[in-house]
């Protein structure tokens, strides 16, 4: 029986709990062990699943796991994982941005198992889509239980795919500030708030399901000439927007590949 392990137990980690322990799939919950810090939200999750339970120490979690899941955070990995003991038949997928392969081997020696992985919020309800390298049947059995898996070729796809998500903020706070325009336009902030991301959500929810989607032929698409969405596209790209999306970008990317670039 699989034994998925977790050190680190934040908002992913939990994510992929409920994700393994919702009720709407047909295998059963598997068992889940998790590491004591972040003592609230483990406790929480145990108490929610009858097959999660939190452990004395992150020793206890390496010791319990058959498949063990580093959701640390990387300015934390070296202290945690260099005071642990690991078995060199144990599976371990990392979660953790930037932590290279060859750098999680040399802290968790013997270990050769080792895959790295870009979970998001959606594993929670099964709609994962979630990058994996190297491929490990361990990762592509538990990311396959909460969604789609994509199997990179290289570490260099991986870093750029991980620079990727660091988008989300910025778009989130994009829709704030047109949700906030509402509001001084007398809009209810509820109302103004909720139509926001209807209409975004009306635009993109479409596409989860799609195999390939060119953005640049949709925005052609939402365009009419003279129109709105024209005008204001312009003035964005007037501002030099785009340029600045690419060039901070770059800059994760440096973050999260300083020897490789």
């Amino acid at each position: 029986m699989t034994v998925y392990g977790i050190i680190g137990v934040g908002a992913i980690s939990a994510a992929i709990v409920r994700g393994l322990c919702r009720t709407d799939q047909s295998a059963s919950p598997p068992a889940v062990l998790l590491s004591p810090r972040n003592a609230q939200l483990a406790a929480e999750l145990a108490q929610q699943f009858p097959t999660v339970r939190v452990a004395e120490s992150n020793q206890h979690v390496v010791d319990g796991a058959s498949v063990l899941l580093l959701c640390l955070r990387p300015q934390e990995a070296q202290a945690a994982l260099s005071a642990l003991t690991f078995r060199p038949e144990l599976t371990v997928i990392s979660v953790m941005a930037g932590f290279t392969v060859r750098g999680l081997a040399d802290l968790m020696t013997p270990v050769t198992d080792l895959a790295r992985s870009i979970p998001l919020p959606a594993v929670e309800l099964g709609e994962g889509v979630t990058p994996l390298f190297p491929s490990s049947p361990a990762a592509v059995t538990l990311f396959g239980r909460l969604g789609t898996v994509i199997e990179v070729p290289d570490e260099r796809t991986f870093e750029a795919l991980s620079a990727s998500t660091a988008t989300v903020a910025a778009m989130l706070k994009y829709m704030a500030t047109i949700s906030a325009w509402l509001a001084t336009k007398g809009v209810s902030a509820p109302l103004a708030s909720r139509y926001v991301a209807a209409v975004f959500a009306g635009v993109l929810t479409p596409l989860q399901t799609a195999a390939a989607v060119d953005f640049g032929a949709l925005s052609h698409e939402h365009q009419t000439p003279g129109g709105l969405n024209e005008q204001f596209l312009g003035v964005l790209e007037q501002a030099g927007m785009f340029r600045e999306v690419e060039g901070g970008l770059n800059q994760v990317l440096q973050r999260l590949t300083p020897h490789q670039n």
